[in-house]
């Protein structure tokens, strides 16, 4: 007797590879009693948010009517925070699932398959899942030198009829910045192309484009509290864009989709600015001070305009495994194209990073060549 057939999904979803979601939390969980973790591999922040985050929580954990009821709507209250944070208006912010649901949600809102889409390559990975779901392949820009500016390369790319481009400024892997006055004169010369600028690691450098929100309809940028701000389990992101593009994207967009905790938490996040820039400049200063101590140990180390360095060595499986046996995870970004070597670790405080550094010297003395540059 034949079985019967089982649903199949989309077209597009049947030969869809899922983002690589690695996780170190179960190798974490399994580290010997007195061993402390440094989680390096994701880019969250490495220290728990501000304090205000818990309290507030707390809080709200104490009120009755709570959980039983649904979040703030359209996040409201959050919203006008961000107007004041970004300096955006209030009804041009859309509060997202995290700023995975804000690219998923851009990309249903505007993507048809067949559509022409143009990637700053290397790219976060996310962005091609959510655009190959809507039946696209996107296009690859890359410069000669991966670590200049790509504009001149996105714009060779360009097409009459290109739909998207899509661009992490400062941009993972490489912390590349694009600077405000390119992205203007890209959706300047392209005005029937959507421009959408992933600014994930905005507060570590410190350049945006949301400036330009206002002035061209074809921009949007988005931006996420899973980084400096320290809520990565509690998913809150946000967009920004102007009135023609945010009344296309409501069609879409839950309102109820970000939860009471944390719509709270972000709030108390977000008003917390003498936390925020307290470690930014923590994380910047523990960079200088890693890239200098990977330097003088003889490795091939680039900090960049983001929470993280890179490493460049002749065996990063080696350099990855090890670190592991020390309970330090980083993130091995060799297999991406153009990127044979490099190795991720995300910046955390200067005491973390020494704390990193003793443990390297410690893999050395078993492990000579552990930091020896890629030849190439």
């Amino acid at each position: 007797m034949s079985m019967p057939e089982v649903p199949r999904p989309s077209g597009f979803v049947r030969d869809l590879a899922p983002y690589d979601a690695v996780s170190s939390l179960s190798a974490i969980d399994d580290l010997p009693d007195g061993v402390v973790p440094l989680k390096l591999d994701w880019n969250e922040s490495a220290i728990p948010p501000s304090p205000k985050v818990i309290e507030s929580i707390t809080a709200y954990l104490g009120n009755s009517h709570h959980l039983n009821w649904y979040s703030d709507l359209g996040a409201t209250r959050l919203r006008l925070a961000l107007a004041d944070y970004s300096g955006v208006g209030v009804d041009n912010i859309l509060v997202t699932n995290g700023s995975d649901a804000a690219l998923s949600l851009v990309c249903g809102s505007y993507l048809d398959p067949g559509d022409d889409v143009v990637v700053v390559w290397p790219t976060y990975g996310h962005f091609m899942v959510f655009a190959r779901a809507r039946g696209v392949e996107p296009r690859t820009a890359a410069g000669e030198d991966l670590f200049a500016s790509p504009t001149d390369a996105v714009i060779k790319e360009l097409r009459p009829d290109t739909k998207m481009v899509y661009f992490a400024s400062p941009n993972n892997p490489t912390g590349v910045v694009i600077p405000p006055e390119e992205v203007s004169r890209m959706c300047e010369s392209h005005p029937s192309t959507l421009f959408l600028v992933d600014e994930a690691y905005y507060e570590f450098s410190g350049i945006s484009s949301v400036g330009l929100v206002g002035q061209f309809p074809n921009l949007v940028v988005t931006r996420t509290f899973s980084k400096c701000l320290g809520i990565a389990g509690l998913r809150v992101g946000y967009l920004m864009a102007g009135d023609e593009v945010m009344e296309n994207l409501r069609k879409l967009h839950n309102p109820k989709s970000v939860n009471s905790l944390g719509q709270i938490g972000a709030l108390a996040a977000i008003q917390d600015r003498e936390f925020i820039d307290s470690y930014i400049e923590e994380v910047r200063r523990a960079g200088r001070w890693l890239e200098a101590a990977l330097g003088s140990r003889g490795a091939d180390a680039r900090i960049t305009n983001a929470n993280f360095i890179l490493v460049r060595v002749a065996d990063p499986g080696l350099l990855v495994s090890a670190l592991e046996t020390e309970g330090v995870f980083v993130r091995d970004r060799s297999h991406m194209k153009g990127f044979a070597g490099y190795v991720r670790i995300t910046l955390g405080t200067l005491e973390q990073m020494k704390d990193l550094i003793g443990r390297i010297d410690r893999l050395l003395e078993k492990h000579p060549a552990l930091l020896q540059p890629y030849a190439g």
